[in-house]
């Protein structure tokens, strides 16, 4: 295996064990959107400090102008799908959450069908088809078990989807002028200033000083984030971003075993079928999209 897959593997790998942490800073009282102003706070520090360690050059913004992509990257869709992703996660269980979320190419496809007027092929209606029959089998819509995960769930992780796939269609914008590793860095940026009032500092200030409360807090940032965004980064720059793409889809696999060993959480052998139809129909879209759109980021 190349150097590179292996680098690409490791930090999707990574991003599939964000609700280790997420499910530990909840047992210490924090919200769903107190957890997404952590995390946003501690990654965009660390992405940024290795910025001005190691690509100094890349701490430019180029014009004033180019704020609203970041806008777009950092509060549209960082803020709004880790928020809903989080929710999804406190709601139903990891493996269904992390299903849901992995929706976000069937978003990408429609919405690049709507805004870039990209054609709808045969392999991309095939792939919606699947992406449909595996949210039916995860939330148990079908066969006969309407009702195994609430509505309110599904619509979160249906929004974790969608506001994943806003990072492609706002960053494939910038990404005309900046690189992905500044992209991420002014996104997660933008997200925490735009967070940062909203925390609620009298009541939870003082957690932020417990030693276990940071080591999560800085371990999301760090790990499943910052670090995993570097590595993956390392790897993207050496190989072709359709093959990265698809061997990113490592990440619900992590974190489905997860919630399965470590959370002790239920995953049927329908689930198991529905998350394998939401998989390929992934590969799919990643061989169809000639212009190789796809859900590249920091989950």
């Amino acid at each position: 295996m190349k150097k590179a897959y292996l680098f690409i593997i490791l930090g999707a790998s990574f991003w599939g064990t964000i609700s280790w942490y997420v499910r530990h800073l909840y047992e210490f009282g924090f919200t769903p959107m107190e957890v997404v102003i952590l995390r946003a706070w501690t990654a965009a520090f660390l992405l940024l400090a290795y910025l001005v360690i190691f690509a100094r050059q890349e701490i430019k913004l180029h014009a004033f102008k180019d704020i609203r992509y970041f806008i777009g990257t950092g509060i549209f869709s960082i803020i709004f799908f880790n928020f809903c992703l989080f929710t999804a996660m406190q709601l139903s269980t990891i493996p269904v959450a992390t299903a849901l979320l992995y929706t976000a190419p069937a978003f990408v496809t429609i919405l690049s069908f709507l805004l870039f007027k990209e054609p709808l092929t045969k392999s991309k209606l095939i792939s919606l088809l699947l992406t449909f029959v595996g949210i039916c089998l995860v939330v148990g819509i079908f066969p006969l078990n309407i009702g195994f995960v609430s509505a309110k769930a599904i619509l979160f992780g249906l929004g974790a989807g969608l506001g994943y796939s806003l990072y492609s269609i706002f960053s494939k914008l910038a990404l005309e002028t900046y690189s992905t590793l500044s992209i991420t860095t002014f996104t997660f940026i933008t997200a925490a200033i735009a967070l940062s009032p909203f925390f609620p500092y009298a009541e939870k200030g003082a957690l932020l000083i417990n030693p276990f409360v940071l080591f999560y807090a800085l371990g999301l940032g760090f790990l499943p984030t910052a670090f995993a965004y570097i590595i993956y980064t390392y790897g993207l720059n050496q190989t072709e971003a359709s093959k990265a793409s698809i061997l990113t889809t490592i990440e619900p696999v992590v974190a489905t075993l997860i919630g399965i060993f470590l959370f002790q959480e239920n995953f049927t052998i329908l689930q198991f079928i529905g998350m394998s139809c939401i998989l390929a129909a992934v590969l799919f879209i990643q061989r169809s999209s000639s212009n190789k759109v796809h859900i590249q980021q920091s989950a």
